[in-house]
């Protein structure tokens, strides 16, 4: 986790040629790198082993139930917005072991996980992806039962932050205040600048880990023209960012809709099918299994991620407490934008866009919420 610097931060210029040496550093460090790069027509963080694998020259297109890449005519390295998953999958990992235990003798021996947290570096987190990893720093290592597992992973985790100068279709981060660009969290944050003649990185350091990587690298100091390019692509981003929700009162207003017919509109279209949940940065429900094997000796206990729209979410005794789809959708929709708040003190969304992407049926949340509020 970055451990905020006592100074102001500092802007470095990083030469497009120069971002191999910026990896270099990160193996040589032992670092396991987690970078973009496209599996199944979408981009996708996965690790890689050098430079070379690093995705370069796409875009992407969103729309509600759509996505598809494009080459991109400035041949950016981070050109395309965000891809189907979330950085969370390294972090909080979708089927993770907790323990396993034998039969000792007449009694059971847990045998816990040893493994060594990873030594994560992640390179090409977007603001809105950052704003995510911060609130699932507040859920899983705040409260009163902390998330050893996330917690190492986290605090080993070096993150590498690409402010946005593109708005993605689905893109309403600078409605939830997480976007396009982060402000703290990170520690380095780059601009990516290709005009066609120049091609460069502005880069900020946050935290004492990126001083030293800029100070290995021994980049010079950018200039005012630099800086100022760089602010204004990230101000023309939020100019193009056609999405928008209004937050003012929404928490509230969420609330007093509860009984509100459009409920039933929004249950006819949806297909009960988790991708929300699934692609969602925040999202941390889990199911606890216990397996055996067939001769009793051994048994293991895994967390797997979880969904609200199944049946089984909410079965208890007797049956299921949502029974519907119009109140699973409901449960999801309130819970993001309304009663994260009373629980955590913010937003369960974060603008990014994914769940309206990756929605077979195109349901969009932030038109959704809009719909919602004006019907009432």
């Amino acid at each position: 986790m970055p451990q905020e610097t006592d100074k102001k931060i500092s802007h470095y210029i990083l030469k497009a040629t120069e971002l191999k040496s910026l990896l270099d550093i990160l193996f040589q460090r032992e670092y396991h790198v987690i970078a973009p790069s496209i599996r199944d027509k979408s981009i996708e963080y996965d690790p890689i082993a050098s430079f070379d694998e690093i995705t370069r020259g796409w875009i992407d297109h969103q729309k509600p139930g759509s996505y598809r890449l494009a080459n991109d005519e400035q041949d950016r390295f981070f050109g395309y917005v965000v891809g189907f998953s979330s950085w969370k999958k390294y972090l909080y990992p979708a089927d993770k072991k907790l323990f396993e235990a034998e039969m000792d003798t007449k009694n059971f021996r847990v045998i816990e996980d040893g493994t060594a947290a990873p030594k994560y570096a992640f390179l090409g987190v977007r603001s809105c992806d950052l704003k995510a990893i911060e609130i699932l720093d507040k859920i899983l290592t705040e409260g009163p039962y902390v998330d050893l597992d996330y917690k190492r992973a986290r605090d080993n985790a070096l993150i590498i932050v690409v402010n946005c100068t593109r708005a993605g279709e689905n893109c309403f981060c600078y409605s939830m205040g997480t976007g396009p660009r982060a402000y703290s969290g990170f520690d380095l944050a780059l601009t990516e600048i290709s005009d066609g003649e120049k091609h460069y990185f502005l880069v900020d350091t946050g935290s004492r880990s990126g001083e030293e990587l800029i100070s290995e690298l021994g980049l010079s100091s950018a200039s005012e023209d630099e800086i100022k390019t760089a602010e204004k692509a990230i101000e023309q981003t939020i100019a193009n960012m056609s999405k928008i929700l209004n937050t003012d009162g929404l928490k509230e207003k969420i609330w007093a809709n509860l009984d509100s017919l459009y409920w039933d509109e929004i249950a006819e279209r949806c297909l009960n099918c988790g991708n929300c949940t699934l692609v969602c940065p925040t999202c941390f429900c889990a199911d606890i299994e216990d397996t055996t094997d067939i001769a009793g000796e051994k048994a293991n206990r895994t967390r797997k991620w979880d969904v609200c729209y199944t049946l089984n979410f909410t079965y208890v005794h007797g049956g299921s407490i949502r029974t519907s789809c119009k109140s699973r959708y409901r449960q999801w929709l309130t819970h993001k934008l309304s009663t994260w708040i009373d629980q955590f003190g913010m937003f369960g969304c974060v603008g990014c866009g994914r769940c309206i992407t990756w929605c077979p049926v195109g349901i969009d949340i932030a038109e959704e919420a809009k719909q919602l509020i004006e019907s009432s």
